[in-house]
């Protein structure tokens, strides 16, 4: 697939073959629901807990005579009937919700998810992205001039993906509203449908195309 390369002031400089077997790959929407749905899970933290009739405090002495009363016998004021009782059969720290999906189905839902998104045309590829300083203000005019003058560069949540760590563009980009970065070698499915928009460069288009080639390097 030929696409547009743009500079980073956003006139266009030429054309990119984006590789068949990664941005060309048929969409296959339940494998994608399914990757994704499990990465969401695995996210739950399960520190939500309650507690039953037996670890909430009191309820000792039995809060009135058996008969005679003529109210319902009650054992304990910790009952799951009472106000301020136990909790039946609510949610407590030992569930997991971690769910398992092997290595090759995340492969793969990972280039339905590269592919959707350079078929949507919600891929804006770079020649080479730079600045001088770690400057907020610097990385706010380049996102500003490429959203004026690339067409597909659309309104929303934007994610540039980098080649390696760039301790520049991170400082840079951290207070950027809608704008984040990250790693190659971090991306994942879920991690792509979250924005809108996906900024690469062509040196980020050689390393994800390098991880792909080497066995078992997509987590």
């Amino acid at each position: 697939m030929k696409y547009p390369v743009y500079s980073q002031s956003g006139e266009k400089v030429g054309e990119a073959l984006l590789p068949k077997d990664i941005f060309e790959v048929p969409l296959k929407q339940d494998l994608l629901w399914q990757v994704v749905r499990s990465q969401m899970a695995n996210q739950r933290q399960g520190t939500v807990e309650t507690k039953t009739r037996g670890q909430v405090r009191g309820g000792g002495k039995k809060p009135w005579r058996q008969k005679g009363t003529g109210q319902a016998r009650h054992a304990s004021i910790r009952s799951p009937l009472w106000r301020g009782g136990g909790t039946v059969f609510g949610p407590i720290k030992e569930k997991s919700y971690k769910q398992k999906i092997n290595k090759k189905m995340r492969k793969a839902a990972l280039l339905v998810a590269l592919s959707a998104k350079a078929k949507d045309k919600d891929l804006v590829l770079l020649d080479d992205l730079k600045i001088n300083q770690a400057k907020t203000k610097e990385m706010a005019k380049i996102i500003a001039v490429l959203r004026e003058k690339v067409d597909n560069f659309k309104q929303g949540k934007t994610l540039f993906v980098l080649p390696a760590l760039d301790g520049k563009i991170v400082r840079a980009s951290r207070n950027l509203v809608d704008f984040a970065t990250i790693e190659a070698r971090n991306i994942s499915p879920l991690v792509l449908l979250s924005f809108k928009n996906l900024l690469l460069t062509k040196e980020t288009i050689l390393q994800i195309k390098k991880m792909f080639s080497e066995k078992d390097k997509i987590a």
